[in-house]
């Protein structure tokens, strides 16, 4: 099962393909054709887990889940409805959720399920989807749902830097059908849904989505989150887990 992982050691930033408990070093992001194996495989202790794609944008999915659209008071959308994260919000694998203190006083997990672009995409055609991703991550899309209703738009408050936790690893064999997943925060289960609930597929989101701005390698889309999103506080820990994908958690501190 080729995993793709990013991190930093002894101060600089490795990519590494993950074989078992061992992982054999790249010379750069793994979808780039100039990537080639620089040394033999070995056991992997990295220091700090980064974000395993190098987005120039996280477009994301909203009210995708009917449950989580009712649960929030909203319609389904008849087409998907979009927004962007920024690249400052991405943070990897054990690294902090920074909540806003003094800007937002409600604070929300949304765990998803992520699709890595591995190739630069236009107008996308049905056959030509698969092709056009790179592989499979896990991720939250932690919003300030108190500053998401008064701007009505999502921008400031899906935007907060650390608010797109990305990882652990990217997975290229990973296939999204009915696998479960979960958010737990503190050892308790919040979101419980499986990835057939999706109003729109994986496909379709990335065939709409070319169709208004160009995919570029590393992107990152997040496709919406299951019903039970919930609070979270300063000294929680969040994680969010799709079976047979992998487990992405991550701390909340609050911002100093």
């Amino acid at each position: 099962m080729p995993r793709f992982v990013h991190y930093r050691e002894d101060g600089l930033a490795n990519w590494a393909r993950l074989d078992g408990a061992r992982a054999t070093p790249l010379s750069g992001a793994p979808w780039l054709s100039a990537s080639a194996e620089t040394g033999e495989p070995r056991a992997l202790d990295p220091g700090v887990w980064l974000a395993p794609a190098h987005p120039t944008k996280i477009l994301c999915v909203g009210r995708n889940y009917g449950a989580h659209a009712a649960e929030l008071g909203n319609e389904v959308p008849s087409e998907p409805l979009l927004f962007l994260k920024p690249p400052s919000a991405v943070v990897g694998e054990g690294e902090a959720i920074v909540y806003p203190v003094g800007q937002s006083e409600l604070v929300h997990h949304e765990g998803e399920l992520g699709v890595v672009i591995g190739k630069r995409a236009r107008h996308l055609s049905e056959d030509e989807v698969e092709d056009a991703i790179f592989g499979y991550t896990v991720v939250n899309d932690v919003t300030a749902r108190d500053l998401q209703r008064k701007d009505v738009q999502f921008t400031r408050g899906k935007g907060f830097d650390t608010f797109a936790p990305i990882g652990p690893w990217v997975d290229t064999d990973f296939v999204p059908r009915d696998q479960r997943i979960t958010v737990s925060v503190n050892g308790e289960l919040r979101q419980d849904g499986r990835l057939n609930e999706m109003v729109f597929g994986v496909p379709e989101l990335l065939m709409r989505m070319s169709r208004v701005m160009t995919l570029e390698p590393g992107d990152v889309i997040a496709t919406g989150t299951p019903a039970g999103v919930d609070v979270l506080v300063p000294g929680d820990v969040v994680v969010v887990e799709i079976d047979g994908l992998g487990k992405l958690t991550n701390r909340v501190e609050a911002e100093s």
